[in-house]
């Protein structure tokens, strides 16, 4: 601190300085001596840590006139650390008006500033003082986290479900989820992958059932709220989702008849079925059926279910259909859970002048680093209670030669489109007018969609590693890497590498250590 700051600090601490928040909003105070108005902000409209700012201060006379003709030596520090600024800004020009510009002033960590300027008019000598919390959201930013909080009316209504909400078929899909019998060696369930420990996904780079498959396991939690399902949206609902591990090959690897007749032949499954969606049809009581037969497994299970008549197809989708809306009903239960985050973002909106005690100074910063969408572009894909849009985005993980091809959104488009699970085909229970995601969907081939993968949610996405659709990154410190130094192969992507400090990264992650609650 430089010569004179100590007097100078004794007074500013003295001054009757109004608090104001950070980022885009400007301090107001009156000076010590004359009580002159003065006004204080960043011309850049936010303040970022070890970035050099410009800012203007407006001086008025008591009776609203402009300050023209002042002197000003501007000095400060933090009072609690008894540190001093780490530059020496000056006043560069007079803009008009009472408005100096100031130069050369940055601040090094965040935390309550204290800056003084000590003037020199022809009325006399006087000094302006003003408080900044470098910890403080402005109000945009506020109401920005406030955005993104759990709301408490819970997820929306499923259109294409209209068991969604049911407690019996909430209850119904979660022996289902639990359940390995539904696999051919009664060793696999939905839990295989979706370990309630593990934040209901499995740890693994990429799902392993009846063989290892070619993504990783996303979790359950919180996708209620979702459109679009698989890494690369291939369904549009969670019930049409649930249906395709039973019979997918590489992960339990069973068929739809098989499934299908053991509701209809196990005396608790079958009273438990009928007492939510009425009889299991005849032609399903009575199995006139292959045992094994169904259109996603090896070519004899397809054989043997194109040659079931159509009606009996109809009848059997309809029951494999209504389990796959319990399973929906049950994962509905597993609502995002409320975090840290959320408390801070509730004793935000509710004026808490103490709210920073439910986050640390490294979580703070974090977050404000997030809510910055010049400087980190977090929000652009990372928003809404959830912090995903349930977009798709190119982020340079697709993969294009060798053996585990990946082209992404590409191809998930086509099969969302041509699913007669789909919330337009006639198992689903919504009108056409509800099934605006899909009616309205841009299918232009100048849409980049190779390579595009779902956002994912970030909720409790520091217990969930890996992480990217095929698990290739261990940890959010490589995810945030990648970030920074993006990939110049894997084809054409969005990215723009991001100029974050070792320590900004360190806080960024922090941040998302408080989106973490163990599941409700």
């Amino acid at each position: 601190m430089r010569t004179g700051a100590a007097i100078i600090l004794l007074v500013a601490l003295g001054a009757r300085a109004d608090a104001q928040l950070l980022g885009g909003e400007a301090w107001e105070t009156r000076s010590e001596q004359f009580e002159l108005p003065a006004r204080l902000e960043p011309q850049s409209g936010r303040v970022r840590i070890a970035d050099f700012q410009r800012w203007v201060i407006t001086l008025e006379t008591a009776g609203g006139d402009p300050v023209q003709r002042a002197r000003m030596q501007i000095d400060g520090g933090m009072p609690a650390h008894g540190h001093g600024l780490p530059t020496q800004p000056e006043v560069t020009e007079y803009l008009g008006d009472g408005r100096y510009l100031i130069e050369g002033l940055r601040f090094n960590m965040s935390g309550e500033w204290v800056l003084m300027f000590a003037l020199e008019m022809p009325e006399g000598r006087d000094v302006v003082a003003f408080r900044l919390d470098l910890d403080a959201l402005s109000a945009d930013e506020r109401s920005l986290a406030g955005s993104l909080a759990v709301p408490r009316s819970g997820p929306p209504p499923s259109v294409s479900n209209r068991y969604a909400d049911n407690a019996g078929a909430a209850a119904l899909g979660e022996r289902l989820f639990f359940d390995p019998g539904f696999s051919p060696d009664g060793s696999l369930s939905c839990a295989t992958c979706h370990e309630p420990d593990r934040y209901f996904t499995d740890g693994k780079a990429r799902a392993e059932g009846v063989h290892r498959t070619g993504r990783h396991t996303p979790t359950v939690v919180g996708t209620g709220y979702q459109t679009w399902f698989y890494w690369d949206g291939r369904r549009d609902s969670l019930w049409s989702q649930a249906l395709v591990p039973f019979e997918a090959p590489d992960e339990m690897g069973g068929s739809r008849t098989r499934v299908v007749r053991r509701i209809a032949t196990d005396p608790g499954y079958r009273a438990a079925y009928e007492a939510l969606f009425g009889p299991v049809p005849a032609s399903v009581a009575a199995g006139r059926f292959p045992e094994h037969a169904g259109p996603l497994g090896d070519s004899a299970m397809r054989d043997a279910w194109f040659r079931i008549s159509d009606p009996v197809r109809r009848d059997i989708n309809r029951v494999y259909v209504n389990l796959g809306k319990a399973l929906e009903a049950y994962q509905r239960t597993l609502d995002i859970p409320r975090s840290r985050f959320d408390d801070y973002a509730d004793a935000l909106a509710a004026g808490d002048s103490d709210a920073k005690r439910l986050l640390s100074r490294d979580e703070r910063a974090g977050l404000r680093l997030f809510l910055d969408v010049e400087k980190t572009t977090c929000l652009r894909c990372h928003n809404g209670p959830r912090f995903t849009n349930d977009g798709f985005s190119n982020i340079g993980t697709g993969s294009f030669e060798g053996d585990n091809l990946d082209f992404g959104r590409v191809f998930g488009l086509r099969a969302v489109m041509t699913d007669e699970f789909n919330c337009l085909g006639p198992y689903s229970d919504a009108r056409p007018d509800d099934c605006k995601h899909l009616r309205f969907l841009n299918r232009s081939a100048h849409v980049p969609l190779e390579g595009a993968f779902k956002v994912p949610s970030l909720r409790n996405v520091a217990n969930t590693a890996p992480y990217m659709h095929d698990g290739r990154f261990d940890d959010l410190t490589a995810v945030l890497e990648h970030y920074r130094n993006p990939p110049a192969s894997a084809g054409d992507h969005e990215l723009v590498a991001l100029d974050l400090s070792d320590r900004e990264l360190r806080q960024l992650v922090a941040f998302l250590g408080t989106l973490s609650a163990k599941p409700n």
